[in-house]
C-alpha cells in the first residue's frame, strides 16, 4: 500500500495499481486476488463455487422477500437488513438435506427458520409492542391472520417521545422462491391514538391462494405517526416503526403414497 503524493488525487485502475480514497487519504496498491477463470474452473475451488452458488441463492431469495413486503419495508428504517436477511437466507439453504452441497436451496430447506427475522434492528417488534397477539396461517383456506386482545397503548407500546398515534399492520405473502414470484396482500387498523383508552380487539387478516404448495410468510408491524395541525406524519422516516416476521409455513408435507 503507498499514498499518492501527486497534486491530483487519482480514483480507479492503471494497468495493475488501483487508486482509492480512505480517511488515511488517497492510497494505491497492487491489484491482487486470485484469477476468476481459476476460481470458476480450478478442482482446487470447488467448495468456492459450491458456497457462491448456494449465496447467490439466498440472495435471490431475500430479494424476492423483500420485494413482496416493499410497501411496508418503506416505512422501515434499516440500511443493513438486506444484508441480514440474506444471511438467515443462507442458513434456511444450509438446512436443505435432500440436495447436495452446491444445490442445496430454500425450497428444500427450513424456510420457518425466517420466523422471528426482525426487519430493523433499530425498533424491533419484540421490544415495540408488548401487547399479547396470536399468528396464524390456515393453508387451507389460504388465509395468515393476526389477533390482538384489547390493549391500553400507553403501557403496551414503546412509543419514541413524538408519537401521538399508531397504527398495527399485517402482510402475508405466498413465494414462489425458483419463478421469483409472489402473491401478496395486507391489512392494517385505522390510526390509533396512544393514550390510557383499551383499543378494540383486533382480528387483522389477508388471504393468498387456497391450498398452495408455496412457503407462506406473515408479517406484523407497528408504525408510529406524530399528529401537526390535524395531520398525522411518520417520525423520522421510519426510524422508529417495528416489523417483523411472525409466521411462517414452508412447504407442504407430500401426500401418502398408496
Amino acid at each position: 500500500m503507498a499514498k499518492q503524493m501527486g497534486i491530483i488525487p487519482l480514483k480507479g485502475t492503471i494497468g495493475n495499481i488501483t487508486f482509492y480514497k480512505t480517511k488515511a487519504g488517497h492510497l494505491a496498491r497492487e491489484k491482487g486476488g486470485i484469477d476468476a477463470n481459476r476460481i470458476a474452473t480450478d478442482p482446487a475451488f470447488v467448495r468456492t463455487r459450491e458456497n457462491g452458488s448456494e449465496f447467490g441463492r439466498a440472495g435471490k431469495a431475500s430479494k424476492i422477500l423483500r420485494t413482496a413486503f416493499r410497501a411496508l419495508l418503506l416505512n422501515v428504517g434499516d440500511s443493513y437488513m438486506p444484508s441480514r436477511l440474506t444471511r438467515e437466507m443462507v442458513k434456511v439453504i444450509q438446512a436443505d438435506v435432500t440436495n447436495l452441497r452446491g444445490q442445496r436451496n430454500v425450497i428444500d430447506g427450513e424456510a420457518e427458520m425466517v420466523k422471528g427475522f426482525e426487519f430493523s434492528i433499530n425498533a424491533r417488534l419484540a421490544s415495540t409492542l408488548y401487547a399479547p397477539f396470536t399468528a396464524g396461517i390456515d393453508r387451507v383456506a389460504g388465509t395468515l391472520k393476526v389477533d390482538i386482545p384489547a390493549f391500553i397503548s400507553i403501557n403496551m407500546l414503546a412509543s419514541p417521545a413524538g408519537a401521538t398515534h399508531f397504527k398495527i399492520l399485517v402482510a402475508g405473502a405466498e413465494i414462489d422462491f425458483e419463478a421469483e414470484t409472489f402473491i401478496n396482500a395486507s391489512a392494517a387498523s385505522a390510526e390509533l391514538a396512544i393514550n390510557a383508552t383499551a383499543t378494540e380487539v383486533m382480528n387483522l387478516s389477508v388471504n393468498v391462494t387456497a391450498n398452495s404448495t408455496k412457503p407462506l410468510f406473515l408479517v406484523l408491524g407497528v408504525e408510529f405517526y406524530q399528529q401537526v395541525n390535524g395531520a398525522l406524519y411518520s417520525l423520522k422516516n421510519g426510524a422508529f416503526n417495528a416489523l417483523a416476521v411472525v409466521e411462517v409455513s414452508g412447504m407442504p408435507a407430500p401426500p401418502p403414497g398408496p
